[in-house]
């Protein structure tokens, strides 16, 4: 839930630049709000300010602000956080007010915004707008526009927001540390008339990745490609929210990457246009439709379709290992491997042991005690059993039913009769294969009686 907290409990808690604070012309900060939970939260249309259709932030919220002479304030705290990746897993990561990624910060084409940036961080930081045009000196790169925010200072940012477009913040500040920690977060600015790009369904969230060891709690910052958690938000399936969708609405999903390499983000049963970018809304005539895009490093891009066909729609990263969690990337392929006689061996010193991956990966029912504070590899309950997916995975769950503007998580689909694949218990035509004659490989549906000689590879004892 958002939580208020006094900024003034505790003599020097939150120290402010007096001649910052002064040409910002605000006498006091406005408040800080906090987020303690990973849940998706639906914010309220605007109160203040010019109206705006507001976004949902998948397994996020939106930061409130307050208006002062006619700028909309908003207080950023860069602090450590804990984060729930998924049910029965925590970890230690920075990022603001309370949650990494950080609240959405939404505003308005031509909005005059000021941030309050709080530093709680044993650490300099500072705040990068990515994307938008502003004063060099606002840019937000320590040591080349600004000296680093020292902890418990506060600095003020203040500028206009020239153009509507999806942007990301992050540090630029001891940026391997701070950003493989977690603080990253997303700005959306709306456009000036509010009918403009309209959607009936705008939801955004960040590509982030982690690497935390089985039973550890704090990321290692010095990995580069090699991470175990792949995350919508800093969450993994099954801990990410689903998106539920009416039948027959325009969605739009923005997708930011703040991870070390590119994501092809594939949506199933619709296909979708890219939109947009960090650099705005791409022409229409440059559209064409897509169920895969990839998005690189340091990119966004936002994709749009209409939800016309129900049920529960796999929407995930189509590189494989990132729809998996704490995976171990040192582990030997054992398919086909007969672990027979050395399994009985170890039963007798260790009990518990099991045979893994010599049948490949799925472990179907079968449960393994796992180190504190780690997630299976594939894990999460379907309708039908096991989904063998995690990391980044989600469904966008498309409705006939489902009211305008509910979040709610409709449940699993129900397929209408004739629709759903099923097992086939009755007599198989005949395989088409491919049969040597004449030492050429042919193609053939019914070959001639051609004696098949299957060889086995030297040494192998399989079947």
């Amino acid at each position: 839930m958002i939580s208020r907290r006094d900024f003034f409990k505790g003599a020097g808690a939150v120290a402010v630049s007096a001649a910052a604070v002064s040409k910002a012309g605000a006498a006091t900060l406005p408040e800080a709000m906090t987020m303690d939970n990973a849940d998706t939260h639906v914010p309220p249309l605007p109160s203040n300010g010019r109206p705006f259709n507001p976004v949902v932030t998948l397994n996020g919220w939106s930061l409130p602000w307050r208006m002062n002479n006619g700028v909309k304030e908003f207080h950023l705290i860069a602090e450590p956080v804990v984060r729930e990746m998924a049910p029965g897993m925590k970890a230690n990561l920075w990022g603001y007010n309370g949650q990494s990624p950080g609240p959405t910060i939404e505003v308005v084409e031509g909005d005059r915004v000021r941030i309050f940036v709080t530093n709680k961080l044993p650490e300099h930081t500072s705040v990068h707008w990515h994307g938008q045009r502003l004063p060099n000196g606002m840019d937000g790169v320590t040591g080349l526009t600004q000296p680093g925010i020292a902890p418990g200072k506060t600095f003020v940012y203040e500028f206009v927001a020239r153009r509507p477009g999806t942007f990301m913040y992050h540090p630029h500040a001891d940026e391997m540390t701070q950003m493989a920690m977690g603080m990253m977060g997303f700005w959306v600015t709306h456009p000036k008339d509010h009918t403009q790009f309209a959607v009936d369904r705008d939801f955004v969230f960040l590509l982030n990745a982690y690497d935390i060891d089985p039973g550890s709690y704090t990321p290692k910052t010095n990995t580069m490609l090699d991470f175990n958690l792949w995350t919508f938000n800093s969450r993994v399936f099954p801990g990410i929210d689903s998106m539920p969708v009416r039948q027959g609405d325009k969605v739009r999903i923005r997708v930011g990457n703040l991870t070390m390499t590119n994501h092809p983000v594939h949506i199933h049963g619709h296909e979708f246009f890219v939109t947009g970018t960090d650099g705005g809304w791409t022409p229409p005539a440059s559209r064409w439709p897509e169920v895969t895009t990839d998005i690189a490093v340091g990119q966004m891009r936002a994709i749009e379709f209409v939800a016309t066909d129900p049920g529960d729609w796999a929407f995930h990263c189509h590189k494989s290992h990132h729809t998996m969690n704490a995976m171990g990337h040192n582990v030997p392929t054992m398919i086909g491997v007969d672990h027979r006689g050395i399994a009985e061996k170890i039963n007798k010193i260790v009990p518990e042991y099991m045979t893994m991956g010599d049948k490949g990966g799925a472990m179907g029912g079968m449960q393994m005690a796992l180190p504190e504070n780690t997630l299976p590899m594939m894990t999460g309950e379907g309708p039908f059993g096991g989904v063998d997916m995690g990391g980044m995975f989600t469904v966008v769950k498309v409705r006939k039913d489902q009211k305008r503007g509910d979040y709610t998580d409709p449940g699993w689909y129900k397929h209408p009769p004739g629709t759903q694949a099923y097992e086939w218990t009755g007599a198989l035509p005949e395989p088409a294969r491919k049969y040597t004659a004449g030492g050429q490989s042919m193609p053939a549906l019914n070959p001639p009686d051609v004696e098949l000689t299957v060889r086995k590879p030297s040494g192998h004892s399989g079947h």
